[in-house]
């Protein structure tokens, strides 16, 4: 009977809210997918470049980041509307143009740009969902990768190009490729809510296992968190 009720809970946490801001997207199972054919070489010395990603909910894609290799920093917010709707209430209405995203700061010299687009779309999100990840649906849940600079939209776009006839999913890329406007960090409660909230039955369903298969993925590329 104690079973039952604790497998009750964790199906409920997988699809209802657990609190302030508790819907996030669901983990799915790993994508095996091939390196970018085209990519930006290693540097050859130590720096920093931006890149910002979209993929649902954005506890669970910043605490994939955050284990990455190269990453510096992984900060939760909002990309694609305007400054005075970069709120977490007004984004979740799905009627501010934002998406829940991350900013990710890395060092190109130790991981380059598409391979951190090969991690996004292997392991952080699924790609192929429309305005939605798992049990969110919504503009702001929807795919999407905002460009810094021409290079990265090279890589992204030929990325889409070479993944697509390779049909390592079942369904079609919905992965948004557009130039970034502004980033505009989310609420202090929302930053590293997976490391500070482990025992969330949500963050243990949804989002830790994608650290896992990060892990397990890209061993190569899995660091513990700095």
């Amino acid at each position: 009977m104690l079973r039952f009720f604790v497998r009750t809970f964790a199906i409920l946490a997988a699809v209802l809210p657990l609190g302030r801001g508790a819907t996030c997207n669901a983990a799915g199972a790993p994508v095996a997918i091939p390196n970018p054919s085209v990519d930006a070489p290693l540097a050859p010395t130590r720096g920093q470049q931006t890149a910002v990603l979209a993929g649902g909910c954005f506890w669970g894609i910043q605490a994939v980041f955050e284990h990455l290799k190269g990453v510096i920093r992984a900060t939760s917010g909002y990309s694609g509307g305007s400054a005075d709707t970069a709120q977490y209430e007004r984004v979740s209405t799905g009627r501010t143009g934002h998406a829940e995203s991350v900013q990710v700061i890395y060092d190109p010299s130790q991981i380059s740009y598409g391979q951190l687009l090969k991690v996004f779309f292997s392991v952080a999100h699924d790609p192929t969902q429309l305005n939605r990840q798992g049990p969110d649906t919504g503009t702001q849940y929807r795919s999407a990768i905002f460009y810094t600079s021409d290079e990265q939209n090279r890589i992204a776009q030929a990325y889409v190009e070479q993944l697509t006839p390779a049909k390592v999913f079942p369904n079609a890329i919905a992965t948004q490729i557009v130039t970034l406007n502004a980033f505009y960090p989310a609420e202090d409660y929302h930053q590293d809510y997976a490391e500070h909230h482990p025992e969330n039955m949500y963050i243990v369903i949804n989002d830790l296992p994608k650290v896992e298969n990060l892990h397990k993925q890209f061993p190569e590329l899995y660091v513990a968190k700095k």
